[in-house]
Order: C-alpha cells, then structure tokens, then sequence
C-alpha cells in the first residue's frame, strides 16, 4: 500500500501534522508512508522517521496552473492507494484529484465564516483544535485522534553546531504578521527583569528589530536572527532551559523537542491547540479578541489592547512562578 500526507505550508502547521503521520504508520506499518510539502518548508518535517519518501514541490519550477498540472501527473506514477490532504487549499485539491483514488480531505472552517470575520462582522472562535481536524477525515480508515504530542527532528550535526551554548533561555519576539508580535519594548523589558542568559532566534529578515532587544537587555543576551538554520533553531531550543515566544514556529518546535514554552496569543485563539505541563499561554481576555486565524498588518480596532495590556511584569512573574 502507498500513501501520500499533503501539506505544503507553513512550518507550524506542517509540525502540526505529526501526530496524524505517527498514526498512520501504526495503523499501517507496512505501508509506504511519502509526505509531500513545499521545498522551502522542508526542514519542518525532514528527518521525520513516519516518512519513507519527502516530496518537495518546487514553487518556482511548477509555476500557474499548468505547473501544477505537469507536476501532478508525474506524482500520479507513484500510484498512491491513499492521499491525505491536510492543506486543503486550491494547489493541494488540485494536486490531490489529479492523482486521484482515494482522497480524505481535511475540512477547513466554513468559507461564509472565514468571510464574515475578514468583514468583522463576527469574532473568530475555532471550532475545534488544529490537530483533531487533522483527524477528522482518517475516520474512514479507522484512525482517531489520541493525542497532540509534537515531534521535531534534527541531526547530531546541528546539536554539534550550537554546543558551545550553555545555560541560557530562548525568546522568539517574531510572527508572520505584525499583530502576533508582543511589542519588542515588552521582550526587552522582560529580558531585563530576567536574570538568565538570552539568545535571540528569527529569521534574517528580524535581525534589526531584534537588534533593539538585544541592546537593551546588554550582553547577556545574543541575537542569532537569520543565523541559523531551522533544524539548528530545534536544537538549540531542546538546549534551552525555556523559551518564550509569540505563536508562531518557535512554539510548536519547542513542543515537538518537548521543551517548556511560553507563549503568548493576542489577536489568534489558543484553542487552536491542546497544551501539556510544559506549555504555558499568556493571553488577555480582551472582548474584540480572537479576531484572526492567521494575524494581520494593523489591529482592526487600532488599539493593540490584547498585547499591549499584557504587561512585561505580568509575563514576568508567569515565569518565575513556573520555572
């Protein structure tokens, strides 16, 4: 039997699928389990030991429609009994039926809801977590959701590549969009109160923001924005004595080395997930918030209360109660 496990983006969601590959290879063990995920979102799966063959779709070599197409009807000569698509958007559906048998779907929130609440005429409230609609379409093989224990996999090269970085914590001030970020001022501030050394991890394009933190908190702490790769950035977390970040990557990563996190929601809601000892949410219960799966560029109200009113000293004693 040949199976196939779609999602192509983005490096949070694509670790968030590993709980439904571990269950997969234990329904099937003899089956040849392939994971097909956009090139530049590799390092969120590779090394994963579920998968028997990682295939990259190359945005830039298959591009438009007949792209699509092309690279489809070569993946079709794979002869895949099952696929699995956990993106469900227009490429991952039009890949899918064009190799066609057997295909579950995961089913995404209803299109009407994602449209009123881009109006801002509802709030938006999941209806379940990530993972459990992960498994929501394996019904039909007989696979259930049993847990949301993440895996992230990295090489002994990359532990090698940090191991001269001894007792410190992480601080992840990054997002994809502007309104998941906590206000740097708020990340130095804490920074400041905090005791431990801090290394900075971003990507490239954060490192002069990051430059800002980095000064005000002084030499205790290190800015690495951009200079390491993902698979060092696990490593390097699953050195760390905590992290704290804004939800995006560095929380699910963290989870996935089984390290503890702090992580602080603003306009996006923590249902989307299930949390262990190890992870711990910051959030204001403010009445406009969650407006947003992903974030946005401006708070729609303009205000920022859901960050802005949490406060350095509340994060601060969060931690030093937990830690």
């Amino acid at each position: 039997m040949k199976i196939l496990i779609i999602r192509l983006s983005s490096i949070g969601d694509i670790v968030l699928t590993t709980p439904v590959l571990e269950a997969v290879k234990d329904k099937y063990p003899e089956a040849t389990l392939d994971f097909l995920v956009m090139d530049k979102f590799k390092d969120g799966i590779c090394g994963n030991s579920c998968i028997d063959n990682l295939i990259l779709f190359e945005k830039e070599k298959y591009k438009g429609l007949w792209g699509i197409i092309k690279f489809s009807r070569k993946l079709k000569k794979n002869g895949y009994d099952i696929i699995i698509d956990l993106h469900s958007k227009v490429r991952s559906i039009l890949i899918s039926r064009i190799i066609g048998n057997k295909v579950l779907r995961y089913k995404k929130r209803s299109w009407w809801k994602t449209l009123c609440v881009r109006l801002r005429l509802i709030q938006y409230h999941v209806d379940d977590t990530i993972v459990r609609n992960y498994f929501r379409p394996l019904k039909k093989l007989g696979i259930f959701y049993t847990h949301e224990k993440l895996k992230f996999d990295f090489k002994e090269e990359d532990i090698e590549s940090v191991k001269h970085f001894n007792n410190f914590i992480i601080m992840a001030p990054g997002a994809g969009n502007s309104t998941k970020k906590w206000p740097k001022e708020y990340f130095a501030e804490l920074g400041r109160r905090l005791t431990e050394n801090i290394i900075l991890i971003g990507e490239k394009s954060e490192y002069k923001n990051f430059e800002y933190i980095r000064k005000e908190i002084g030499e205790r702490c290190k800015n690495l924005a951009g200079k390491l790769s993902l698979k060092e950035s696990g490593a390097l977390i699953s050195k760390s004595n905590y992290v704290i970040t804004n939800d995006s990557a560095p929380f699910h990563i963290a989870r996935g080395v089984g390290k503890k996190v702090f992580v602080i929601f603003g306009p996006t809601d923590p249902g989307m997930f299930e949390y262990d000892e190890n992870s711990i949410i910051l959030h204001k219960d403010i009445k406009c918030s969650p407006c947003s799966l992903h974030g946005d560029k401006k708070c729609p109200k303009r205000h920022f209360d859901c960050m802005k009113t949490l406060t350095p000293e509340e994060v601060y004693k969060v931690i030093k109660y937990s830690v």
